[in-house]
């Protein structure tokens, strides 16, 4: 495992609630837990966004103004960061929830500097809240957050396996790639994150290993070199 020594992993909301579609699966999110104990427990450090679509899906209201819509979903954001950095600690980890504006006493305020303080305690460090701005989604928080903290790669934790050349749910002769560059991610607009995220990636060399987080183990095998998702190269 010595390959990273800080990842950040992208959970969506939806897999948070398994089968139900909405809200929390705890069971769900004790797996996710005890596979990120036992990556930190060998030493890498781990931070997490999580998206808010178990919750709200914003985008598709017509009648909630776009600014409005983004502020709703920021705080579904940080409402499944408090939830899964709870399930988090009943599991015996460290956590710290850090968000781009104040939440009183919920969370802390977002710096570099207090974030690797949290990382060099051996926290799990939650990034909460998106980028605190309208207009910008989770994938874009979390290239931010990766590109601010110097991480190794992104963890993309999706409901399927990795990036294909088309919708394997509507075409069954969908091709699976095992490496992709970045530039072809664009070129092909394989939509693995969005494009303002998948820029700041391609112009930072951040890597992106996406893969099946309902599959066995996944979280622990994608750091561990048993990796049968896509590997977006920079």
């Amino acid at each position: 495992m010595a390959e990273y020594n800080r990842v950040l992993l992208k959970l969506s909301g939806e897999a948070l609630a398994g089968d139900k579609k909405h809200g929390f699966d705890e069971a769900t999110c004790i797996k996710v837990a005890e596979q990120v104990k036992s990556i930190v427990e060998k030493g890498i450090q781990v931070g997490i966004v999580i998206g808010g679509g178990n919750f709200w899906r914003g985008r598709t209201s017509e009648t909630i103004d776009r600014t409005k819509a983004d502020q709703i979903g920021m705080l579904a954001t940080i409402m499944n960061c408090i939830y899964t950095s709870e399930i988090f600690r009943s599991v015996g980890m460290k956590t710290q929830i850090l968000t781009p504006f104040e939440c009183g006493s919920m969370t802390k305020l977002f710096s570099k500097d207090r974030a690797n303080k949290y990382f060099e305690k051996g926290m799990v460090v939650f990034f909460a809240g998106g980028t605190g701005h309208p207009y910008f989604s989770t994938d874009t928080g979390i290239a931010l957050r990766a590109i601010e903290m110097e991480a190794d790669a992104i963890l993309l934790a999706k409901a399927i396996d990795g990036v294909y050349d088309s919708d394997p749910g509507k075409n069954s002769d969908a091709k699976k790639y095992d490496v992709v560059s970045i530039e072809e991610v664009l070129d092909k607009k394989l939509q693995v994150i969005d494009l303002t995220a998948t820029i700041m990636c391609m112009e930072n060399k951040i890597p992106l290993l996406v893969f099946g987080l309902n599959e066995e183990n996944s979280i622990i095998n994608t750091v561990s070199g048993v990796f049968t998702g896509t590997k977006v190269t920079v």
